[in-house]
């Protein structure tokens, strides 16, 4: 039998994370999660966030029976079934969304991940939709401090296509799909909350 995983930093993140999205998520919306893993958030915040739509995704297969176990005891309506999506591809399941989250994914993912996930927001995201991304970055090509360091070396040592991404370089990438970036928000353990727009 299937069961729904558990992951100790979805725990650890959904507060801070929440807040943030609280304050910039439209109303209504549909939401599309990049990457939702046990599917932890997309339950912790469809249940704070009543007036949103989430569709949770991910690539593999565990992940997705975990989400759809997650959804199952939650019992919440405006969960969505998972759906597979994986970043990297040049389409995706779904047409159109208000905004797209991404938490924890560019960095435990290669580059090319990172590379999708940018050009299919700017292919599906509605006009003004949202990108968030949340996690650890480089900015200029420096840490913002030597957890984040310590954390990077050792993603590398595990996969040398993962590692904490620049988010300059990031934000250049954004520019080319037709996506700005409108904010960067501090965050707990030397994280960062980014988001861009669509124009």
């Amino acid at each position: 039998m299937n069961a729904a995983k558990s992951a100790p930093a979805a725990g650890r993140n959904r507060e801070p994370i929440l807040g943030v999205l609280r304050d910039l998520l439209p109303r209504p919306a549909l939401v599309l999660e990049i990457a939702s893993g046990t599917g932890e958030h997309a339950v912790w915040f469809s249940q704070a966030l009543p007036d949103l739509t989430w569709q949770p995704t991910d690539r593999d297969e565990e992940a997705l029976s975990s989400i759809a176990v997650w959804r199952d005891l939650a019992g919440l309506p405006n969960v969505l079934p998972p759906l597979r999506l994986d970043a990297s591809a040049d389409t995706w399941p779904i047409a159109e969304a208000d905004a797209i989250v991404s938490i924890n994914m560019v960095h435990i993912a290669p580059w090319a991940a990172t590379q999708g996930l940018i050009a299919g927001a700017g292919r599906v995201l509605t006009q003004g939709g949202m990108l968030f991304l949340y996690g650890p970055f480089r900015e200029g090509g420096v840490h913002t401090g030597p957890g984040n360091a310590a954390f990077d070396a050792d993603l590398r040592a595990r996969d040398p296509s993962w590692g904490i991404r620049d988010l300059d370089e990031i934000t250049a990438l954004a520019r080319h799909h037709g996506l700005v970036r409108s904010d960067r928000i501090p965050m707990p353990a030397n994280n960062l909350s980014v988001v861009f727009r669509r124009r």
